[in-house]
């Protein structure tokens, strides 16, 4: 199977199922499982536990080394991550199937071609209860006191309305940005300028796309945090989140009507061929 849009699909038809810890307990150990087999086809799969409530949970890990295997020991880590998990009641096809399925054809595609950095593939859980997985990783790595060349959070890549109208914005950005919903965006922390403007060179000649930078570590406007770049944000790393926008755009958020079949294919197909453009290609 060669063509990305159909392995992108294969894996959404596995992802695409209640997967809360609690409420669904067994399509998320599903999903999880799913994640590890499909991970350690590229090389050993490292779990980052961490305790919510008394509850062990778990963030799943996959490094792959640098092109050069003579100079991985000087460039830091490039870290990718998405949450695998969903909120109550929801299959969660945009939100997060399709950052985990992208996720794990960027493990396939690095694997076959490393990139000129170290590459951490984190699929994370417990985003949905307050990015708790993310918060974990990030504050274990700061307090190793690990360097990251940069953190990119895959969050709802999949929903476009290409309808006139149909992108929303926080207040005052609506007189920046188009009001069609067929862009994806890519919001990163001042830091991260340069990886913004570089990724959208990469990801446009796919699909529109657009970027924002977020200062104060996007306190000023708190949309701009609502993923698994957020604690990386807090922990002074360079992060950016990859999104179709969520509930500024696709109506299905958090509901159960968030399915498959509301998807645009060849939208996530055009993301995952720009990204993999753009993360080989990072200065």
């Amino acid at each position: 199977m060669d063509n990305p849009k159909e392995r992108l699909l294969k894996h959404l038809n596995q992802i695409t199922r209640e997967r809360d810890p609690y409420y669904a307990s067994g399509g998320h150990l599903y999903v999880r499982e799913y994640i590890r087999s499909n991970l350690s086809q590229f090389g050993e799969v490292e779990v980052h536990q961490f305790e919510v409530k008394g509850n062990i949970h778990q963030n799943l890990i996959l490094r792959i080394n640098a092109a050069d295997p003579d100079d991985r020991q000087d460039r830091s880590t490039v870290l990718i991550g998405a949450h695998y998990d969903a909120v109550p009641g929801c299959v969660g096809a945009d939100d997060n199937a399709t950052g985990v399925a992208v996720l794990l054809e960027l493990a396939r595609s690095i694997a076959a071609n490393p990139a000129p950095y170290p590459i951490q593939l984190v699929a994370f859980d417990m985003e949905e209860y307050g990015l708790l997985g993310s918060q974990a990783y990030a504050s274990f790595l700061k307090q190793g006191q690990q360097k990251l060349r940069l953190m990119i959070s895959l969050e709802m890549l999949g929903y476009c309305d290409r309808t006139s109208g149909s992108q929303r914005y926080p207040k005052g950005l609506q007189h920046f940005y188009p009001n069609t919903g067929d862009f994806i965006g890519l919001i990163g922390n001042l830091p991260a300028i340069l990886d913004l403007i570089h990724l959208q060179r990469y990801i446009r000649p796919s699909v529109p796309c657009e970027w924002l930078p977020a200062g104060w570590r996007g306190l000023i406007l708190p949309s701009t945090r609502r993923s698994d770049h957020a604690p990386f944000w807090d922990a002074g790393y360079k992060a950016i989140m990859i999104t179709d926008t969520a509930d500024l755009r696709n109506p299905h958020y958090h509901k159960p009507s968030d399915r498959l079949e509301t998807l645009d294919l060849d939208f996530l197909t055009g993301v995952y061929n720009g990204l993999v453009a753009g993360i080989s290609r990072l200065p």
